[in-house]
């Protein structure tokens, strides 16, 4: 899709764009100079060479698109890094600065990695480093300054936060409410929160029960697993409104093997443990 693209060419949205693509301007490639069609773009003869930015930027830099998109359009880059992408969720002991983080979840698209506190949080940043593009719901927002606070590292990746993209397509309501209204069940863990998720390492640190723990990753998992189902249906239902949808729309992705599963016992004990605090 990046290449079918224009608007993040200064002063060309995505109104300009769709008269390109109906001018017969579908690529980067079928550019021509006048253009087509009228442009408010200040600068037209320095398209080109934005173009041919674009083009090098291609093979290992994303964040070259992001920077000049808007985060609803976002998006576009996510075929063509794929490759070289990281969904990723974190929990917390709270909202506060002084919050730790407890447990960090990343899906490459292949495997899941899981860290812990007091166990291997430490190795998160050089993980991490080895991604171009990291998938997130309200990272912007949360976790990746929490992350950077935390660590006191800069995460230079470019970001897809499906925030943003799936806000422009109607699902709002936070994480759940999008898995919600895209038809996604989390089964065992429906209903569980990040308040909960607060709750269980809590019990974790109190009692020392591996099966809360993995209760814990496992909902972390889930929160970062869903990421990919999300990009995809959102990328999809983006290229739907383009001429391009035959060609450039993606097949579901398959689910991972998880490595950590809920237990319910855990789930209804700390829930009548903590009721009274709900």
């Amino acid at each position: 899709m990046l290449q079918h693209t224009f608007c993040h060419i200064p002063g060309l949205g995505p109104k300009t764009e769709r008269r390109l693509w109906q001018s017969g301007i579908n690529s980067w490639d079928d550019w021509r100079d006048p253009p087509p069609v009228a442009m408010k773009t200040a600068c037209p003869v320095e398209i080109p060479e934005l173009l041919a930015s674009s083009r090098q930027a291609l093979a290992a830099d994303p964040s070259f698109f992001t920077g000049r998109l808007a985060a609803s359009e976002h998006w576009r880059i996510f075929p063509h890094y794929r490759d070289a992408t990281a969904y990723l969720d974190i929990e917390t002991t709270g909202l506060a600065e002084a919050a730790e983080i407890t447990t960090i979840a990343v899906y490459d698209g292949d495997e899941v990695t899981t860290f812990v506190n007091g166990e291997d949080l430490h190795l998160f940043p050089a993980f991490i480093d080895r991604f171009q593009v990291l998938v997130t719901y309200n990272g912007k927002g949360f976790d990746v300054p929490f992350l950077e606070r935390f660590f006191r590292i800069r995460l230079t990746q470019a970001q897809i936060d499906l925030r943003y993209v799936l806000a422009r397509l109607g699902f709002k309501g936070g994480l759940k409410g999008c898995e919600r209204g895209l038809g996604i069940n989390r089964g065992a863990l429906d209903g569980v929160d990040g308040y909960f998720a607060v709750l269980l390492w809590n019990e974790y640190r109190h009692t020392g029960d591996r099966r809360v723990l993995d209760t814990l990753l496992a909902y972390n998992i889930e929160d970062t697993v869903n990421l990919e189902r999300l990009a995809v249906e959102a990328y999809n239902r983006n290229v739907a409104a383009t001429p391009f949808a035959a060609e450039l729309s993606l097949d579901w992705p398959v689910p991972p093997m998880l490595p950590h599963s809920p237990d319910l016992e855990v789930i209804d004990r700390v829930q009548r443990r903590y009721r009274s605090g709900w």
